[in-house]
């Protein structure tokens, strides 16, 4: 499992960020940014509800915790809007996705061979 400051580096690294430059996103100074990827220090939850918000994920994504740890922040918020939906809407909806998954999988399988 990725620590904090792993995940940090990892996410900076897939913007093709510095470290100033997520610093300006977040409003964390580059400093704590240096100290906070060599795990020199752990940044508090504003600090990394900051970073998180810098990086479109959610807060349990950065810190690798919780049962929203794989999900990026928009997939978040759609499964919460799914959430909120009627039953009727929400098995329409369920079959289209398991119709996609369903189909995706089996192009999966023939790229393979």
């Amino acid at each position: 499992m990725d620590t904090i400051a792993t995940t940090i580096t990892k996410l900076r690294k897939e913007k093709n960020w510095s470290q100033s430059d997520l610093a300006t996103q977040s409003g964390v100074s580059r400093e704590m940014i240096s100290k906070y990827e060599r795990n020199i220090a752990i940044p508090s939850v504003d600090a990394a509800k900051k970073i998180a918000d810098a990086f479109g994920v959610s807060l349990d994504f950065l810190v690798g915790e919780g049962m929203n740890v794989q999900f990026d922040k928009k997939t978040v918020l759609r499964l919460q809007e799914i959430q909120n939906m009627a039953p009727d809407i929400k098995s329409h909806l369920f079959a289209i996705i398991d119709s996609v998954i369903r189909d995706y999988k089996t192009q999966q399988s023939y790229k393979t061979i």
